[in-house]
């Protein structure tokens, strides 16, 4: 392809996303096909001749866009939001036409340098404490996903855990690993992929209104483990679970942590974007006085497209020591200096891409008043919802809802718990198959809830009303049957 035909298709491509984005409300927001549909759609064999990029672009729209779940749909409550916005998917195009290959200072000083300003920005405009910033001895991180930035913090403190030995040696005792039932299970893989498996993961009990992680437990499960022989090698507390969006008491599993020099990571996947908002820096209470490492999704709430996860850590020695291999072919001048940052030092892979493009390109487009409009406008739309559900005699609302997830049961009068709770997901599976929404269930306290994600880049406010009249119409039909 040449400069000038990409020019061409490229302008084809831009128009072709702008229509997407543009027309998106009129799309069904779940994908309609069946399993195996897109694939039978497709030639069994590739090419023999190269085909235009039109042809491409013709099946993109024919053949690939019905298996599409649009996850930038107003009427997308599922999960969280993954906000993909335009100077993202812009930065994002950036880095595709660079080409870069990032893994060293000296493969791209660009690449490297506006990485550590970007997370620099980012954790002030967190609040986050300046011990995390990359001009000390700390420093921050793009990682792909926050599952990898779990897996990073865990290899980091069994670094220090064993003393550097697990790095040499292997794992050569047992560790573990603290949880609570609310944490994500990207924790238990990361425990599995260490090698301490399902069996070194404590799970912690948490407080059954709040679903937070219940301290006093933890210490107990600290203690028990040490007598026993084992050696706690972190602790995962979660700002923001996936479930209810709890928040665990940071401050509070600190002191634990610290009492026993038990390394602390603090998951912030979802929530911790919110804290571009002075009012909702709480959230954080604890994190500069006790956290380890800290990890937050910008490509979940903060207008950036998928992947970007920033890990920040405290103390980077213990990373580096977990995850740093020189072999002759990568030494260079540079490194050798000890005056730059090589970022293959902070991850998994070897390679990397240019991500800071994109949050870099979403800063400056949006600014700190941009970005704090958005998260909340999200914030509002769904304290509002919550605020119909309450009123309304047939559902009762999870409490507390800070922020942009409102989980909430419909109510089944005369039902048996598990019949009810049938009901609910019919409901929701109803509600799914038709075009205007997508919703998704959780459990609290063994009970079936439904929960609804606000904080899409194009959902407004007549949108979460539309999908709470649908609710409500659902739900007096199906308990209309039951009569």
């Amino acid at each position: 392809m040449t400069p000038e035909e990409f020019r061409r298709h490229g302008k084809q491509v831009v128009d072709w996303i702008a229509d997407y984005l543009a027309g998106i409300e009129s799309r069904p927001v779940m994908s309609q096909v069946e399993p195996g549909e897109i694939r039978r759609a497709l030639p069994e064999w590739p090419p023999e001749h190269g085909e235009p990029f039109e042809a491409v672009l013709a099946d993109v729209e024919r053949v690939l866009l019905p298996g599409v779940t649009h996850w930038q749909h107003p009427g997308f409550f599922a999960y969280f939001p993954s906000n993909a916005s335009g100077p993202s998917i812009l930065g994002d195009l950036l880095s595709s036409g660079l080409g870069v290959q990032g893994m060293l200072w000296i493969t791209s000083p660009a690449c490297t340098e506006l990485e550590t300003v970007v997370v620099d920005w980012l954790a002030d405009l967190l609040g986050l404490p300046d011990h995390f910033r990359t001009d000390g001895r700390g420093g921050g991180v793009i990682q792909d996903s926050a599952s990898s930035a779990c897996l990073v913090a865990l290899l980091a403190a069994l670094h220090r855990a064993g003393g550097g030995r697990v790095a040499s040696e292997g794992i050569d005792r047992r560790y573990t690993l603290y949880v609570s039932s609310q944490t994500h299970s990207s924790l238990e893989k990361a425990a599995r992929i260490a090698g301490l498996g399902a069996a070194g993961v404590r799970v912690v009990d948490v407080d059954p209104r709040t679903m937070a992680m219940d301290p006093a437990h933890l210490r107990t499960l600290l203690e028990r483990d040490e007598a026993a022989g084992a050696v706690p090698a972190m602790v995962c507390a979660t700002v923001g679970t996936t479930s209810t969006t709890a928040i665990d008491p940071v401050a509070a599993i600190g002191d634990v942590c610290r009492e026993r020099g038990v390394w602390l990571h603090v998951d912030a996947a979802y929530a911790g974007v919110a804290a571009v908002c002075p009012e909702f820096r709480w959230i954080n209470d604890g994190v500069a006085a006790y956290a380890d490492s800290y990890s937050t999704n910008p490509h979940k709430w903060l207008l950036t497209n998928f992947d970007c996860t920033v890990l920040w850590t405290a103390d980077r020695a213990p990373l580096l020591g977990a995850l740093s291999i020189l072999p002759d072919y990568l030494r260079n001048a540079a490194t050798s200096s000890g005056s730059v940052v090589d970022y293959r030092d902070w991850q998994v892979p070897l390679g990397r891409r240019f991500r800071a493009l994109k949050l870099w390109s979403v800063i400056r487009w949006y600014g700190a008043e941009g970005l704090r409009a958005h998260i909340r406008s999200g914030v509002a739309l769904a304290q509002e919802l919550a605020s119909w559900i309450s009123a309304e005699p047939g559902f009762e609302v999870h409490e507390p809802h800070p922020l942009g997830l409102v989980c909430f049961r419909p109510l089944w009068p005369g039902m048996p718990p598990d019949e009810a709770d049938r009901a609910t997901t019919r409901l929701m599976d109803r509600l799914n198959a038709g075009d205007s929404l997508y919703l998704t269930h959780t459990k609290i306290a063994g009970r079936v809830v439904l929960r609804m994600a606000v904080g899409g880049v194009a959902t407004e406010h007549h949108h979460v009303k539309s999908a709470w009249d649908r609710v409500r119409e659902e739900h007096a039909a199906l308990a209309a049957t039951r009569q």
